[in-house]
């Protein structure tokens, strides 16, 4: 916005935080939320591709330890 004056008053790409502390249990809350919607929007065929692979990982971890 240096159109309008702003090109030292604002950084570059709006750096977060504030000086505010996180909040914790709403960062888990976003986690769960948006893990859950990820997933239901998923496809049938990358839900089994995802199945298979976690089964499979498991199934290797098995047998090195």
């Amino acid at each position: 916005m240096v159109e309008y004056g702003n090109g030292v008053g604002e950084v570059a790409g709006r750096s977060g935080g504030g000086g505010q502390s996180m909040d914790v249990g709403a960062s888990l809350s976003q986690l769960v939320t948006d893990s859950v919607n990820t997933i239901s929007t998923m496809p049938p065929a990358a839900l089994l591709l995802g199945v298979v692979i976690i089964v499979v990982g498991l199934m290797m971890l098995k047998r090195v330890f």
